[in-house]
């Protein structure tokens, strides 16, 4: 096996989706840990302490625009890469995104190549100490 690309903590309250963007990211290399929504993420984030979270904003609980706040917001956590992935194609969400300090934003359906390029170019700035 060879060298781990970098962790990431996938979070989406559908199953199927969050196995789906798990297995892809697996697949290539990557360390990955699963949360079911916005608050099970901030529960596990500084125990996994990934390199980029890949974040659906829809979710029950806490949705992914205060749970990108939070991580934004805090201290141990605003280091991280986050990829918000979404059906909202409107502008406005993208613009209130990217407000919120996301790193990158893709909508549903997704191309899984495009997505795993995104956080592997997330993941190698993350470890290089880029901001």
């Amino acid at each position: 096996m060879g060298e781990v690309l970098g962790r990431v903590l996938v979070v989406d309250d559908d199953e199927v989706i969050r196995q789906l963007i798990a297995v892809n990211l697996t697949l290539e290399g990557f360390e990955v840990e699963t949360a079911f929504d916005g608050q099970d993420c901030l529960d596990r984030v500084v125990g996994v302490m990934p390199d980029v979270v890949t974040l659906d904003v829809m979710m029950p609980r806490l949705d992914g625009w205060v749970t990108a706040e939070r991580l934004r917001n805090d201290e141990e956590t605003r280091h991280i890469k986050v990829v918000l992935i979404t059906a909202r194609a409107q502008e406005d969400d993208r613009r209130r995104g990217l407000g919120i300090g996301v790193d990158a934003y893709l909508t549903k359906p997704f191309d899984p190549a495009e997505l795993i390029q995104v956080v592997r170019d997330l993941a190698v700035s993350a470890r290089a100490g880029g901001l």
